[in-house]
């Protein structure tokens, strides 16, 4: 967090941070928005000026609907978890670290600290909430794929709203094309996952990380 606000002179706490052409931006959306402004390559705004409102209204909405709901669930089963906890956060260690006899318990004691502090998800009603929003994101998800071709959120090419979609669902159904982070995860957001695995937005999810990662 400190990296980041040093990074975005005070704008922005959290990564990714894009440093382009002598600016340090923060937040996917205005990074997604600075490489479509000054970079070649496949658009991910549709030219189309409705299908842009919408895929930017799209973006807006699982940016702010799904996106804290689905890390604060995810990280308070893990918080729950203290082996599975432990094995993520000696992942993140450096190096040099990771192989000392104290790292699992301590580096688990200051990740829980911290996804508390910067999540506060402790609660299991927060928790249930989280659940209900995520469930929600998904009904959205599978109604807009019947709107269109079924294959994309807007249009019949890849926009920003597949990416963001795609993006913020992969804790839930962790495409092997995606980060490697966390090895498992706890049983209790397996069993919330696994009646999910048949539905059409978890396996869209699957083809476009397959497809487009």
């Amino acid at each position: 967090m400190a990296i980041a606000l040093w990074r975005t002179r005070g704008a922005q706490k959290t990564f990714p941070v894009l440093e382009l052409n002598g600016r340090a931006i923060g937040d996917s959306t205005a990074i997604i928005a600075a490489l479509e402004r000054d970079l070649d390559g496949p658009a991910l705004y549709p030219r189309d000026p409705a299908q842009l409102a919408r895929a930017l209204e799209l973006e807006d909405f699982f940016d702010e609907e799904l996106g804290p709901h689905i890390r604060l669930l995810a990280w308070h089963e893990l918080r729950r978890d203290p082996r599975v906890m432990e094995k993520l956060a000696v992942r993140m260690l450096p190096g040099p670290l990771r192989d000392r006899e104290s790292a699992g318990p301590a580096a688990r004691l200051l990740a829980s600290t911290f996804v508390q502090a910067r999540y506060r998800v402790a609660g299991e009603d927060e928790a249930a909430r989280a659940r209900e929003k995520v469930l929600a994101a998904l009904d959205r998800l599978e109604a807009e794929l019947e709107r269109g071709d079924g294959a994309h959120l807007v249009g019949e090419e890849f926009s920003v709203a597949d990416l963001t979609a795609a993006a913020l669902f992969y804790p839930l159904v962790n495409p092997p094309e995606g980060p490697s982070l966390i090895p498992e995860m706890p049983a209790p957001f397996e069993a919330f996952r696994a009646p999910l695995r048949d539905r059409p937005g978890y396996r869209w999810v699957e083809r476009t990380f397959a497809e487009h990662r």
